[in-house]
């Protein structure tokens, strides 16, 4: 037995690729817009931009926002080896840009009465990652 076995048999977790240059613009204070035009595969971009626009109430647009941010991180997901369950770690940061998506999908969903979608997003963020489910509430 090795040190790092998955004694539960499940899949391994799943560690995006770091990708410094859109958290970087957003901690130097450039305009999430900005940076998803910059860089429009950042999940972490348009988890931003989702944030801002339901703070504003603007929960439609937070909703596209999110979804976008959501998607982009399903196929990074994929091109790192995810097969559609498994361990996303929240404390991996790369991670954290779909993570903040799909809490803000499910905030979205919630707020335009789209509750199966909220439960759906609620449950797979739990699944993914019980530390961002609750680090994000």
């Amino acid at each position: 037995m090795t040190i790092h076995e998955n004694l539960l048999g499940g899949p391994p977790p799943t560690h995006l690729p770091d990708d410094p240059e859109p958290r970087q613009a957003l901690a130097a204070g450039t305009a999430p817009a900005d940076v998803a035009a910059q860089h429009p595969t950042s999940s972490l971009a348009w988890a931003q931009l989702a944030d801002e626009a339901f703070e504003r109430g603007a929960v439609v647009e937070s909703y596209a926002y999110a979804r976008t941010g959501y998607h982009r991180g399903l196929d990074a997901l994929r091109r790192s080896g995810w097969k559609g369950h498994g361990p996303v770690p929240w404390e991996h940061e790369p991670n954290r840009g779909f993570l903040r998506a799909l809490h803000a999908l499910a905030r979205a969903a919630q707020a335009i009465g789209e509750q199966d979608e909220y439960e759906r997003c609620t449950q797979f963020l739990k699944d993914s990652s019980p530390t961002a489910a609750q680090t994000l509430g």
